[in-house]
């Protein structure tokens, strides 16, 4: 079997649905029945944090959950990336929710992100474009407005920060963003590949960031580097996991990969939780609920429904008093 990359001017692209080798002008086999494992790794190389992650089964399954269109599952899984890199930069038990609300016709994208954990929701669900230079288009579903990020800290309160959309494609909203709000240079790739099924089949991501007193010599070959890759989602769709794609991004430099952890879907809501925030209501609003023999409660994270019996409320409500 070839390698994937020989030397720095090498050119992997896809001619007849194979990965071919533009210099040595060879198809580069692989196994693309391969099924990757959903994975977030962490990486140092010489100066420079480098995040990458494989999310395929995880959007597959949320896209599945809010039954999405392909363009809509493109875009839940890109936002849904980012929040988890953005949160592996964070301290433990602390949350990061992302928030890209724009004029198109997906409505507002959302992801929410604690931890290795995950979820997120995209306000219009069956929403279809015509493909883009052959792809989908994200960045006309989301349209024109604002990209808004809350981090919420230990001991702190939540912090908020915005800026407007780039082009609505999120990786290049979240550059712009991290740069403009946080004054935090980096560059993050985002991708998603949905078959004609309308199947999740590569989804991940990377996040590169130059910590204080990065040589420019590394960050040039790291620039270098990558613009010379594949779409992040190709590699996936490939078979190479988190750890290759760093080391591809890094080809040259000396890398030092910190840990490899899981990643999940997690709702945070639960029976008990909405039954809590019901509680909270004032007994005005309890006695109209409980004029209903059925009160529904809908999660928009994970699309499940909650019911609660008019004896539940009316139980509530006699709490109040």
């Amino acid at each position: 079997m070839l390698p994937a990359f020989y030397v720095a001017e090498d050119k992997l692209v896809f001619k007849d649905d194979n990965l071919y080798n533009e210099k040595y002008d060879c198809k580069v086999l692989t196994e693309r029945s391969f099924i990757m494992q959903n994975i977030l790794t962490k990486a140092t190389v010489e100066g420079v944090r480098i995040y990458a992650l494989c999310t395929t089964k995880l959007v597959n399954e949320l896209a599945g959950r809010h039954k999405c269109s392909h363009l809509a599952s493109a875009a839940l899984g890109r936002a849904m990336n980012g929040a988890l890199l953005l949160a592996a930069t964070m301290k433990d038990n602390e949350r990061i929710t992302l928030r890209l609300k724009g004029d198109g016709p997906i409505g507002e994208v959302v992801a929410d992100a604690e931890g290795n954990c995950v979820r997120g929701y995209v306000e219009n669900n069956d929403v279809f474009l015509p493909l883009k230079d052959g792809k989908l288009d994200i960045g006309g579903a989301i349209g024109n407005g604002n990209i808004i990020v809350t981090r919420y800290l230990q001991n702190a309160e939540p912090f908020t920060g915005y800026c407007e959309l780039q082009d609505g494609e999120i990786a290049s909203d979240l550059t712009k963003y991290l740069y403009e709000s946080e004054q935090t240079p980096a560059s993050v790739a985002l991708g998603v590949l949905v078959d004609k099924e309308g199947s999740v089949i590569a989804s991940g991501g990377y996040f590169v960031q130059a910590m204080p007193g990065c040589d420019d010599e590394i960050l040039a070959q790291l620039e270098e580097n990558i613009n010379m890759m594949p779409y992040v989602s190709q590699l996936l769709e490939i078979g190479y996991d988190p750890e290759k794609i760093i080391r591809i991004i890094a080809r040259g430099l000396e890398v030092d990969i910190k840990e490899s952890v899981p990643v999940h879907f997690k709702c945070r809501c639960s029976r008990e939780r909405i039954l809590d925030a019901l509680a909270s209501l004032n007994s005005d609003a309890l006695h109209e609920l409980e004029q209903d023999e059925v009160t529904e409660v809908h999660c928009q994270f994970c699309n499940s429904t909650y019911t609660f019996t008019q004896e539940e409320i009316t139980a509530l409500e006699k709490g109040k008093q």
